[in-house]
């Protein structure tokens, strides 16, 4: 089988090529793995070149799907895996039913990777398969992510991060592997729009959905996020786009687009979209 850094080295910077070559081998050297698989840009990437460096059988993708996944997020994974070719499950995930998830604590991460974990490793000892992987990259370790502790606890590799790559990097390699979510603005779950503290719920969940989709639907694009504040939404989005969405009228059209999901007031966040904005507001930070 031929290198993948010579297969791509007229694509990409060296440096991300020795990063993907090392990939390569520590996938191969796995002998099989599982992949909790999102759709997002790291996890697709881990599960295409999981796919071309162990082969079909040695290798499977599954999504934990639940109501703090947005419906279109995991049909959007399974259209990806089904156009890659890519084997993939999806599981139901109960971690809304925890009531230490639902009660919303600044670890409330670490319960749902918990419950993930949880569920997947008896489904890689039932296919045979050695190793289950996440999707974590090198930049996440800089980050607040009680998840990574769940994780750690549970015995997941993180391949991405163990080869060094970072997110820019694996956007651009995405991009020359042919996968869509090169450009891909990130999604973490729906529960991370709700302030730590404050419950939650199916009905939170399902506002901040449909409050994103209608926001969608008038055309915005890139980063998006509807932060829960009762019945107040607070909107950010990325910092180029403000100036467009601050002109007369369009303001009336963000407040009816959020009214259709429930809330009774919006606010345009000044400050533009920013990641971990809540966390910001808790006082936490990377561990």
């Amino acid at each position: 089988m031929p290198s993948f850094r010579v297969m791509m080295q007229t694509f990409m910077p060296g440096a991300a090529l020795v990063k993907e070559q090392d990939l390569v081998d520590r996938l191969r050297a796995c002998g099989s793995v599982l992949i909790g698989f999102s759709g997002g840009v790291d996890s697709s990437y881990l599960a295409l070149m999981a796919r071309k460096a162990l082969g079909r059988r040695s290798m499977l993708a599954v999504l934990g799907r639940s109501p703090s996944v947005p419906d279109e997020q995991w049909r959007h994974a399974d259209r990806l895996a089904g156009a890659h070719d890519i084997p993939l499950r999806i599981v139901e995930t109960g971690e809304v039913a925890d009531s230490r998830y639902a009660a919303n604590p600044v670890n409330r991460c670490y319960y749902c990777k918990s419950v993930l974990w949880t569920t997947l490793f008896p489904l890689a000892r039932e296919a045979g398969l050695a190793v289950v992987a996440d999707g974590s990259n090198a930049d996440d370790a800089n980050e607040y992510r009680p998840g990574a502790r769940a994780a750690a606890e549970a015995g997941v590799r993180s391949p991405l991060a163990e080869a060094g790559l970072t997110k820019e990097e694996i956007r651009v390699l995405s991009r020359a592997h042919g996968l869509s979510t090169w450009s891909q603005p990130s999604s973490p779950c729906l529960a991370s729009r709700i302030p730590y503290g404050m419950p939650v719920t199916m009905e939170r969940l399902g506002q901040v959905e449909r409050a994103e989709s209608a926001l969608r639907d008038l055309g915005i694009t890139g980063n998006l996020r509807v932060r829960h504040h009762g019945d107040l939404a607070r909107i950010e989005l990325d910092p180029d786009l403000l100036d467009s969405w601050l002109l007369p009228g369009n303001g009336e059209r963000l407040a009816r687009a959020v009214g259709s999901a429930g809330f009774a007031r919006a606010c345009l966040d000044l400050r533009g979209f920013r990641s971990g904005s809540l966390n910001v507001l808790e006082g936490v930070s990377a561990e």
